[in-house]
């Protein structure tokens, strides 16, 4: 018995440290702010000051616009290859890229909390220089959910949601099934339960073979938005669908 109480006393041990080390560690599984340091030399025109002292540096292109367009991106995503795509396909909008705080040229480090509250003053900002004016949100991946955060608070004309989820936890839950997830997870993005009862114009973009996101998630999360949702499915996996025509053709057609 001493061996079998052994290697189960070693098993329990070795459980318990990846248990811990996913509950402590989440944060740097889910931000990867280090791969966007390119965006760090690119020059901003768009500050925002938050009350912490953070200080998150970004872009306007097109300004004078009347109409106002928000980004935010993925995990690891630069911004670059973004304000390209948007500004091949929407001339019509004055774009607002920032990175997240900790990301490209942005102070601070990243939390949800934080990108959540930094992405409504980001809106209220762009509320102010464009009054009256409509304003659209688009969001990839982890950006999905800070955009259907944004969408829950504010009035927000468009949301365009690129390879979304319904919740970052059930991700995590179909990466990490024997992971207690429920009792672990802090950084969840909510967004199918943000999103309920949501009925502004809709569109969702999602990966043939995306191996990031689970279809089974992005499906849940469609089930939270209305039937009026648009729906483009574009070949390709999470990281490249944004290089296929059909991405920049769904995106205008939405935002024309």
């Amino acid at each position: 018995m001493k061996p079998v109480l052994g290697v189960l006393l070693l098993v329990a041990l070795v459980f318990g440290l990846v248990v811990a080390g996913f509950y402590f560690g989440q944060r740097r599984l889910i931000y990867h702010p280090d791969m966007t340091r390119g965006d760090a030399i690119v020059a901003s025109n768009f500050e925002l000051a938050r009350p912490d002292g953070v200080r998150l540096r970004g872009w306007v292109d097109r300004p004078g616009q009347p109409r106002a367009l928000l980004y935010f991106g993925g995990n690891a995503e630069t911004l670059q290859q973004a304000r390209a795509a948007l500004t091949a396909c929407c001339p019509g909008w004055t774009a607002y890229f920032l990175p997240y705080r900790g990301y490209g040229g942005s102070d601070g480090k990243p939390s949800r909390d934080a990108l959540l509250a930094d992405a409504l003053a980001m809106h209220d900002e762009v509320a102010r220089r464009h009054p009256g004016q409509p304003i659209a949100v688009v969001g990839r991946s982890l950006g999905s959910g800070v955009a259907s955060w944004v969408a829950s608070q504010r009035l927000v004309e468009r949301l365009a949601l690129v390879t979304p989820f319904d919740s970052l936890s059930n991700v995590a839950k179909s990466h990490y099934p024997w992971l207690p997830v429920d009792w672990l997870m802090r950084e969840r993005y909510d967004s199918a339960g943000w999103l309920h009862g949501h009925s502004q114009p809709t569109l969702v973009i999602r990966a043939s073979d995306d191996d990031v996101i689970p279809a089974a998630n992005t499906d849940a999360l469609l089930r939270a938005l209305p039937a009026s949702t648009r729906v483009v499915e574009i070949e390709g996996d999470h990281n490249n669908l944004s290089a296929r025509p059909e991405y920049e053709q769904a995106l205008a057609e939405f935002l024309r």
